[in-house]
């Protein structure tokens, strides 16, 4: 069972998907990471070397992601709330931030906004 930053996957998982599960990870860094290491789109992580493995892990170390990249995250909405800015006082009350409309849909905008914000 390879490891990939400390976090372990399954044999038959394609590495692609191994490196999507990481937050902030998408489809295009996945693919950008594959080819830069030569790791074919379909392979799997048990067919990985461990050497191809430890530079993924490498590469992986030296990125801004999971805890790291949520906490620039929070700090970058909570100076805009210090501000005072118009994003800022957006985000202070749940509402949508990059002008979707709010007359009919505001409900949905609430309730995602609530879930990822608070902090």
């Amino acid at each position: 069972m390879p490891f990939l930053l400390g976090k372990p996957f399954n044999d038959s998982q394609l590495v692609r998907k191994c490196l999507e599960t990481f937050y902030g990870i998408g489809p295009q860094h996945a693919t950008r990471i594959l080819a830069k290491f030569s790791i074919f789109p379909a392979a799997k992580m048990g067919m990985l070397p461990t050497k191809t493995i430890n530079a993924v892990t490498a590469e992986l170390s030296t990125m801004t992601i999971e805890t790291d990249l949520r906490r620039a995250v929070r700090e970058n909405i909570s100076r805009l709330r210090d501000m005072g800015s118009y994003r800022g006082r957006r985000h202070a009350m749940g509402l949508p931030v990059r002008g979707q409309r709010t007359r009919s849909q505001i409900l949905t905008a609430r309730k995602l906004n609530r879930v990822e914000r608070q902090g």
